[in-house]
This record gives structure tokens, sequence and C-alpha cells, in this order.
């Protein structure tokens, strides 16, 4: 007799998968927890390290007697992609590797992380990107001023209207990536997505920075406009500085709302949840 043998089906098994429940939208009990500190102190480590290294990029980049000779934009891209991607794959495990508040807003508005963490997560990044922009001042310092200091403001030739349609599309690119790259759904069937996760954000970062360098020297990160505005101090930085908050949160709200209620159809889900319950 031949033994039987398994046939395997043409359609590999896809591993269940189950949401996790929204975060509560204000958990007193986060705060007595080691871990919630850990990880705000983990946002503010890797956005003082984010600064340092993008802003010096930049400046040496600058500083360059022939444009020819340094990084270029290019290099600009890839720094600021390869440090989010770097920083995000350290930091993933311990606070989710948020390192920009339009990000923890997108995700405080898809109820994934609670109110207060988003607000210790918001002061942290904006205090280490102060701290790192300030690094970048004092080993820079005869160059940091004369080469505008990393901050963004809206280039010559370009509407502030302009400017801001490019923070809320770029935000809006990068937020997406985050969001589609830690879904549960997605992570459920391809194992290996978690590993590659920082991935796919780094590129959508260093992506948007090809398109947004010329017009605003791309923001996308209120953290990192806020960090490079006082410390160069200077009047065209803040006289634009509103657009790079306005621009991020409204990027970030539209990415959230397009992935959680029209891709993943939580509104929808959850009326036919209400419609089926057999007790109304």
């Amino acid at each position: 007799m031949s033994k039987d043998v398994p046939v395997e089906s043409e359609h590999p098994a896809v591993k269940d998968y189950r949401d996790p429940p929204p975060a509560p939208f204000f958990d007193v009990s986060e705060l007595k927890l080691w871990s919630f500190y850990r990880a705000a102190i983990a946002e503010f480590i890797a956005t003082l390290l984010f600064l340092y290294i993008t802003l010096a990029t930049v400046i040496g980049y600058k500083n360059q007697p022939d444009p020819c000779s340094g990084v270029g934009i290019l290099g600009i891209a890839w720094a600021f992609g390869g440090m989010i991607f770097v920083l995000v794959y350290c930091t993933a495990g311990i606070s989710g590797g948020h390192i920009n508040p339009s990000v923890t807003f997108g995700l405080f508005l898809a109820r994934k992380v609670s109110l207060p963490r988003a607000l210790i997560y918001i002061v942290a990044q904006c205090a280490g990107a102060i701290c790192g922009a300030g690094l970048v001042k004092g080993f820079m310092k005869g160059i940091y001023d004369r080469q505008g200091g990393g901050a963004n403001y809206v280039a010559p030739g370009y509407t502030k209207g302009t400017a801001l349609g490019a923070e809320i599309i770029g935000t809006f690119v990068l937020v997406y990536t985050v969001f589609s790259a830690t879904d549960p759904k997605r992570n459920a069937r391809d194992s290996h997505v978690p590993v590659l996760a920082p991935l796919p954000i780094g590129f959508a970062v260093f992506m948007v920075h090809l398109a947004t360098i010329p017009i605003t020297g791309t923001g996308i990160n209120p953290a990192r406009s806020l960090g490079a505005a006082v410390i160069y101090n200077k009047s065209k930085p803040w006289d634009d500085h509103w657009i790079f908050w306005v621009g991020p949160f409204v990027g970030a709200l539209a990415a959230a709302v397009y992935h959680q209620y029209i891709l993943r159809a939580a509104a929808i889900k959850a009326l036919g949840s209400f419609r089926s319950n057999p007790r109304n």
C-alpha cells in the first residue's frame, strides 16, 4: 500500500489576525508605568539624533564651495530617509518609533495611542529636536548661522499655499506608509513585514524629500521644523513656521481617515457589527 501524501493547497493558509483593541482615550494608569517614561526617553533621544545627523548634513552640504563636491539634494534626502529607517528599527519595540509629532497625531486619531502618550511623545520629540539642533550649532558654530541652520521656510518663487499643499501631501505619504507598514492584517499574512517595516517608512521620507526640498526644505515633521527654528531663531523661519505644523497635521488627519475608514472600512465594519447584533 502506498502512503497517502498530503496535497499542498494551491492557496497557502492565511494566518488569523485580530485588530488590537483601541487605545483608551485617557489612561491614567499609564502614568504609573516605567515603560511609559522609557518610551518617552526613546522618542527624545531618537529625535535628537535625527536632527543632529540631518541638519549637520544639510549645513555641511551648503558650506561646500563647489555644490558638485557635496552630497547634493539626493544625499540630503538619503540622510533623512536613512536616519528614519535606522531610528525606527532601533526604537519600534520601545516606543513605536514615531520620531515625528504628525505620526503620533495620526496614530492618536486612529486610537493606536492614548492622549497622555501622544502628548508626552510630542513634547519629548520637540525637546529632542531642539537639543539636536543645538548640538549642530555647537559643533558648527562658525557656519551654522551663515548657512541657514537647516531651518524650514518657503523658498523664493513659491507661495505659502503651494508650500502648505506640499507639506500636506508629503505628510500624507509618510503617515499612510506608517499605517500600511504596521497594519496587523498584513503582519498576520506576511511574517517578514515587521522586520521590514522601517524600510518603507524610511523610503517614504526619502522620496518626499526629493520632491519637497526645493519648495520648503521639507518639513513633514513639526519637531524637526521647530528645533531648527528655535536654534536658528531668525524671522523668516518663524514667519512661515505655521505651515510646518498645519500642513503635517492636516496630512496626518487625511492619512488616518483614508487608511482606517476607507481602506480598512472601520466605519462600515462597526455598522455591520451593530446591525448583526441580535440584541438590537
